[in-house]
């Protein structure tokens, strides 16, 4: 079985059917949920924050995931003090060893007992996101519905 258990096999299997890979090799397509349905991996109820909540949640020790490909954080910006993790590379990367992680991505890595939102660019991806970390045991996670969009809207992006 993979790390993870039993969920994380799930969690697996429906990236693969989202179109992504545990490899990093093609994005989980936006507009639709994982494989087709909008049913959570493992039971969760509804886990998305406002906007206002997002901006204060930022001013804490929230862990902030965006799930974006890198060209659109490239080319848009991105939501200051954000983790860039590809929906693609997520389920591996949240099973990473520590050092791993922060040699990949320049951060330390989230425990699962970490309070951890993850935004994409209008909510579809950051979902899919949660329902992942939530499948591999993070149970603080939450999602950013309005995304990168509304973000930019509303603040200045940061640019890469």
């Amino acid at each position: 079985m993979a790390a993870g258990g039993w969920c994380g096999h799930r969690a697996v299997r429906a990236l693969r059917a989202a179109g992504g890979s545990r490899w990093g090799r093609w994005a989980a397509p936006e507009p639709r949920a994982v494989g087709g349905t909008s049913r959570s991996l493992c039971s969760q109820g509804e886990r998305g924050v406002s906007y206002e909540e997002f901006k204060e949640l930022k001013k804490s020790s929230v862990v902030h995931i965006d799930v974006r490909e890198r060209w659109e954080v490239d080319r848009d910006g991105k939501i200051p003090a954000s983790i860039n993790i590809p929906l693609n590379e997520l389920v591996e990367a949240l099973q990473m060893n520590p050092t791993d992680f922060r040699e990949q991505y320049n951060q330390k890595m989230p425990a699962k007992s970490d309070h951890v939102v993850f935004s994409c660019f209008a909510g579809s991806r950051s979902k899919q996101a949660l329902n992942f970390a939530t499948s591999l045991g993070f149970s603080r996670a939450q999602h950013y519905p309005g995304g990168f969009e509304e973000w930019a809207k509303r603040e200045l992006p940061e640019k890469k």
